[in-house]
């Protein structure tokens, strides 16, 4: 369904032969972005985009046809074909298919940093110091967010590629930011570690392999549409525009062209990026597989389709990671028809815990399973999001953990981890190296079974709390995240408003996937009727009572009160009267109402850039209306201008 935009009048301009448009506006700041051979190479893809539509309901019908006939999630039938390729499912199992060996930039990745390659709202030198700080962190690989981690409001999708353009490209604007950028890194190192981490700088830039994560299957992008007004896939808009802009100069550089393609649910889907990356190779007159992805196993449907899921991408997929709050979003947005299956608080919820410890023992399983050609595929662990800045002790702890969570890892049989911040790239290095081998692949686990007992792992709840303080925690840090999200800051510093004071307690870098957690079990505690396991005299609720509505308005009454008296480093003054009452408009009709959505971005996206709250409210209802008269998603820009 198309709400029409409500702001001001569109000015568009038809682009390519004319399937497309985008924004006038745009159009002409930004012309350096949408250039000819982006425009081409968008025209190629554009076709595809009917197919990533049918996907994309396909979801939403098999979502609700399972809450109606309360079935979870199966494998696929092993003699069945994997839908849009001509691969058995079980040739899919036994690596009968054919991959690719791991190129020689991604055969030692011990870290990955993760984040956005742009600011919001600040001039271009201020913006593409995300990226100096990145290249020169000493990370093997560095992740540049399209997604979770990157804003979108205004055209921040567009600075992000701009960016990366002009950083890939060495242009002088980037070689002035990055030198200052060195110094102040030298000066920190130097400081907390004992030593420069950046002797030369220039060289240091060419150290770390680029990544470049896409928005998923499930957005529509923010500037251009289909003709008919229509929205049109942000990932077709955004391996277009980066594959145009930086392919030739890595691939001159000696360096791969690698993905990390999210929130695939399905080996169908995985089939449709494989034809979008084929169809750019042609296009560019590349041999097929020259482009790499990792796929990020954020969706439980994908761990009963891991080798089907390597099979369908064939020699563009090189490895998997792990990651954590977007899987545990799937797990309950995937079980929110099933009374039964609630989850606890969630810092319960670890790569230990119950159906993640699973999921975990699938990927590494699968990823050491051998292609027709002997080829095994990489496994990337989670992420880090401690930041060490805090008090002595504070900090020594986050580390301390930090450093146990990559040992956890590197034990299981990762090749290396995630870390949100460039400051962690020493921290967690010291525990790869120590294992002395670039990779870990070909590990040998026990061959992955299709069992009724492997599928029930995939959804074991172990016993853990679920207290009124682990309430208080869902509601305070979805609340500011949703205001930071509205504020143009998807990667932002956070922890509980009650801890804003205990600098022993660090800040955590979070992205789209916290606010979509707590808001799912939040919306589970309260529409499951969840109990409470212990006392809390505070509310004078016992051990066994309910966590009711009652209970909910009440906590978030108190937690964003607690945000209003805020100082302006935790909650900036200018939105608590602006975007931080519509994270609170949000958070609160997301909860109590009984349908559940599926996507908590949705919400947030419907009023990006807007900052009236009737307005907001207005939008959050109708998209509420046609989910549940439609069984549809109000997707595109509202304020496409």
């Amino acid at each position: 369904m198309v709400m029409r935009p409500t702001t001001v009048e569109s000015k568009t301009r038809r682009i390519g032969c004319g399937t497309l448009e985008i924004s006038e506006r745009v159009f002409g700041d930004y012309q350096a972005v949408f250039t000819k051979p982006a425009i081409d190479a968008l025209d190629v893809l554009a076709p595809f985009d009917l197919e990533r539509r049918r996907l994309m309901q396909s979801r939403l019908e098999t979502r609700a046809g399972r809450a109606e006939s309360g079935l979870r999630i199966d494998f696929l039938d092993a003699h069945a074909t994997i839908a849009g390729t001509s691969i058995l499912v079980q040739d899919a199992r036994d690596g009968r298919f054919e991959g690719a060996p791991i190129p020689a930039d991604l055969q030692r990745q011990w870290v990955q940093g993760t984040g956005p390659g742009a600011r919001p709202n600040v001039a271009l030198k201020d913006s593409i110091r995300n990226v100096a700080y990145a290249l020169l962190s000493g990370a093997d690989g560095w992740m540049f967010d399209g997604e979770d981690a990157l804003g979108q409001v205004s055209t921040m999708s567009l600075d992000n590629q701009r960016n990366l353009s002009l950083a890939i490209d060495r242009h002088s604007v980037f070689l002035e930011v990055a030198e200052h950028v060195a110094r102040q890194m030298n000066s920190w190192s130097s400081k907390s570690l004992g030593y420069r981490m950046v002797e030369d700088w220039r060289e240091q830039l060419n150290y770390s392999t680029v990544l470049f994560r896409p928005r998923g299957l499930h957005l529509d992008d923010r500037h251009v549409r289909a003709s008919n007004g229509t929205g049109f896939s942000a990932s077709i808009v955004d391996l277009a525009l980066y594959v145009t802009h930086n392919q030739a100069r890595l691939r001159g550089r000696g360096s791969t062209v690698v993905f990390y393609l999210p929130k695939i649910q399905t080996a169908e889907e995985a089939g449709l990026w494989n034809r979008l990356l084929e169809s750019l190779e042609e296009h560019l007159a590349l041999p097929i597989g020259t482009f790499k992805a990792y796929v990020l196993v954020e969706q439980i449907e994908a761990s009963f389709q891991l080798m089907e899921i390597r099979a369908a991408l064939g020699k563009h997929f090189v490895g998997y990671n792990t990651g954590r709050w977007d899987y545990i979003n799937s797990v309950s947005d995937a079980m929110s028809w099933a009374p039964d299956f609630i989850n606890p608080n969630i810092d319960a919820i670890g790569m230990t815990f119950g159906y993640m410890r699973n999921y975990e023992d699938r990927v590494r399983r699968a990823v050491n399973t051998a292609d027709a050609n002997g080829n095994f595929a990489l496994w990337q662990g989670g992420m880090e999001p401690n930041i060490p800045v805090g008090s002595d002790a504070g900090v020594d702890n986050g580390m301390n953990r930090a450093v146990a969570g990559g040992i956890r890892e590197r034990e299981a049989g990762a090749s290396g981890k995630w870390v949100a911040h460039w400051k962690m790239v020493p921290i967690v290095r010291k525990v790869w190296k120590a294992a002395g081998v670039d990779n870990q692949l070909g590990r040998h686990f026990p061959q992955l079974s299709y069992t009724s007992g492997d599928a029930d792992g995939l959804l074991e709840i172990d016993s853990a709390p679920r207290t009124v303080r682990g309430a208080r925690d869902l509601i305070s840090v979805a609340l500011q995240y949703g205001n930071a999200f509205e504020q143009g800051f998807q990667a932002v510093a956070l922890k509980p408003a009650d801890s804003f004071a205990d600098d022993d307690m660090l800040y955590l870098m979070e992205d789209m996937a916290t606010g979509e957690i707590r808001l799912s079990i939040l919306w589970e505690w309260l529409h499951k009727g969840a109990t409470l396991t212990e006392d809390d005299d505070e509310t004078a609720t016992r051990a066994g009572d309910p966590f009711t509505e009652k209970l909910f308005l009440r906590l978030i009454a108190e937690e964003y009160d607690k945000l209003l008296q805020a100082a302006d480093r935790n909650v900036h003054e200018d939105s608590k009267r602006t975007t931080l009452p519509i994270a609170r408009a949000t958070v609160s009709m997301y909860v109590t109402d009984s349908t559940k959505v599926p996507w908590g971005i949705d919400l947030l996206n419907l009023n990006l850039n807007n900052h009236d709250q009737k307005r907001a409210v207005g939008r959050i209802r109708q998209y509420m209306s046609v989910l549940r008269s439609r069984g549809t998603r109000i997707t595109e820009n509202l304020d496409f201008y």
